[in-house]
């Protein structure tokens, strides 16, 4: 409780909490976000339009999912990052600097190549460039997790995560609705078919840059300088066998690590089984995909971007473990509007209202829940491992455990069904109480300035 008590203590007024958007370490985390949300789509949901327009079989268009992997096991090669230099840009700029620039130059060159690919023609090629564009994109949001969590103080995290967040889904916005608006415009100009998808790449590859800019006018972390310094001596195997394995073993000799690392499985899945099905659910009520991306893509864009922000401010008011236990509760509770709505039938005005709360919740959620994993990365020697690692058991919950949520669906009801999804979140919150209980966030806990 006495973390409890000093945040509530010095908790920051409203001109403190603005303030720390705008400090120089949280705008470069959020420019960053920018250039991370780029490329996501430009080998996913964009590059499908591009295909099904090329005439691509739908077969073939559906194993493209497949060129997501990268991000799913991106902690593969963490440890790298960690340990090595990327020869003469790490040496002037600083190994995290140097990584990112070497993968936004390789981001550029990938999405460039990508572009100058033709569907139509052969898929094998498109195939390559977009695998070559997820990788480098995975690799950036490696060295961009390690980055922030090193350059930014404890009491900045939520506030870096909130911004980064919000950029990062502007930077998807402009490579879903921006890209396909600047085809249709170099079309209009006169470009095939062809010429202007592989323009509207090019664009998309020149904005890459900004995240250069960022990273030119940035500072190495201090955290990692010290680390690359306390190296000098170790060969580069050495290095990356202690990234590699120090990073599990370091967590591991942790107190209750085992119980720390089950609330990072647990803490989203009441978000996850009800994410699932939401689009199932909603067409199943009779709405049609329009109305349904009308909602989405509006006021459901509009809430997560508030509530990214309103979660920072949370992260800064209250302690961690009570930000946690605020935005465990409310994305949990968010899935009774559901349950409401399943009652209501086809109510628009109700779904408006269900989806605004569960985007709102949810990016709440997120954020402070980053703040936490962000937190639990301590070690310089492994920053970018260790939360690679975090990452992905947190993926764990939301890919795995709610692959079973139609068949609940099925079984229950929709009403029935979000019920569950809001007790599923009861789980994490009895760890939340045990860790809390066990002094876990006592290391943890950020200063308030």
């Amino acid at each position: 409780m006495g973390s409890d008590t000093r945040a509530a203590a010095a908790r920051p007024s409203l001109t403190q909490t603005v303030a720390v958007y705008l400090k120089p370490r949280v705008l470069v985390i959020m420019f960053l976000g920018f250039s991370s949300g780029l490329p996501l789509a430009l080998s996913g949901s964009t590059l499908l339009v591009w295909m099904t327009e090329a005439g691509v079989n739908l077969g073939t268009i559906g194993l493209f999912a497949l060129v997501g992997t990268p991000y799913t096991i991106k902690f593969l090669w963490a440890p790298l990052i960690d340990a090595l230099d990327v020869p003469l840009l790490s040496r002037r700029f600083g190994r995290r600097r140097g990584w990112l620039l070497l993968s936004q130059f390789l981001l550029m060159a990938a999405i460039v190549f990508l572009g100058l690919c033709n569907p139509s023609v052969s898929p094998f090629p498109v195939a390559v460039g977009a695998l070559l564009v997820a990788t480098a994109s995975a690799t950036q949001d490696i060295v961009v997790d390690a980055f922030r969590v090193e350059s930014l103080d404890e009491s900045e995290q939520a506030a870096g995560m909130a911004s980064y967040v919000a950029a990062y889904r502007i930077g998807m916005l402009v490579s879903t609705a921006g890209a396909l608006f600047l085809v249709s415009g170099f079309q209009a100009f006169g470009l095939g078919h062809s010429a202007a998808w592989s323009a509207g790449y090019a664009a998309m590859a020149v904005l890459v840059l900004i995240g250069v800019a960022t990273t030119l006018l940035a500072h190495e972390p201090e955290k990692s300088a010290s680390a690359v310094a306390a190296q000098a001596r170790e060969t580069s195997l050495q290095r990356v066998v202690e990234a590699a394995v120090g990073a599990f073993s370091e967590f591991l000799t942790r107190d209750l690590a085992l119980v720390a690392l089950a609330f990072v499985i647990l803490f989203k899945f009441t978000d996850a089984l009800s994410g699932a099905m939401t689009a199932p659910f909603v067409i199943d009520l009779g709405f049609s995909r329009n109305e349904y991306a009308a909602i989405i893509k509006g006021v459901g864009l509009a809430a997560t971007l508030i509530g990214g922000f309103a979660g920072g401010s949370l992260a800064r008011a209250f302690s961690l473990p009570a930000s946690l236990w605020i935005g465990g509760v409310a994305q949990g509770l968010a899935n009774l509007a559901f349950s409401w709505q399943a009652v209501l039938g086809h109510d628009a005005a109700w779904l408006t209202f269900a989806i605004i709360a569960e985007n709102f919740t949810s990016a709440i959620g997120t954020v402070i829940f980053v703040a936490y994993l962000s937190a639990l990365c301590r070690n310089p020697l492994h920053t970018a491992t260790q939360y690679a690692l975090l990452t992905a058991l947190a993926a764990f919950g939301r890919t795995y455990l709610s692959s079973a949520a139609g068949f609940i669906a099925a079984a229950t009801g929709w009403a029935w069904f979000y019920a569950i999804c809001a007790v599923a979140g009861l789980p994490a919150l009895a760890l939340l109480a045990l860790l809390q209980h066990r002094g876990h966030f006592d290391g943890l806990a950020p200063a308030k300035n």
